[in-house]
């Protein structure tokens, strides 16, 4: 079976948003991320996001505003799929349009399919109902250095906890880090 990898960047405090939505921080982490990201690519075939991360991600990255990045080529060649009961389709510019499913289990069913893993990218509603669905197997968390002190978290509040296991912890030059987690057992 696949493994479904959560992405996101978060301040140190734990939010991957200010409380207006705004997302400025990600510029405090550096550069290392791009190079950690094309490596991460390589063991991925297909992108998940929910209709809002969508929406963020389809008026930058299948754009010419995005051809000077170097995650572009990688990223615009994944498999797109996006989870929305809202959305009938899910264009990419002048790339394969994203496939749309409608509910966990189709994910359920995605992962089981025959091919790399899968990254989700933001996409943080979408995210508790994976995690609670117990699809997500690796929660990777690129650290901001920087405290908010409000703002949305990228985690579920209530509910029971998760217990999760390190898998690695790395600084970056400008004073981030990557922490990747499993699923404890």
């Amino acid at each position: 079976m696949r493994r479904l990898i959560f992405q996101e960047y978060v301040t140190l405090d734990g939010y991957a948003a200010d409380p207006d939505g705004g997302l400025e921080f990600f510029e405090t982490i550096g550069d290392d991320v791009d190079a950690d990201n094309l490596a991460l690519l390589d063991g991925i075939d297909t992108m998940l996001l929910g209709a809002e991360t969508y929406r963020l991600f389809a008026a930058f990255w299948p754009t010419e505003a995005s051809a000077d990045e170097v995650l572009a080529p990688k990223l615009n060649a994944l498999r797109l799929v996006v989870v929305s009961t809202t959305l009938d389709s899910a264009p990419w510019g002048s790339y394969e349009p994203g496939l749309v499913l409608r509910d966990i289990d189709q994910v359920r069913e995605l992962k089981a399919e025959a091919g790399r893993d899968i990254i989700l990218w933001g996409s943080i509603t979408l995210f508790h109902s994976l995690l609670h669905a117990g699809l997500v197997d690796e929660v990777q968390l690129r650290i901001c250095p920087v405290l908010l002190g409000a703002g949305r978290s990228a985690f579920p509040s209530g509910g029971s906890p998760v217990g999760l296991e390190l898998i690695e912890a790395r600084p970056w030059s400008q004073g981030g880090a990557l922490l990747r987690y499993g699923m404890a057992s």
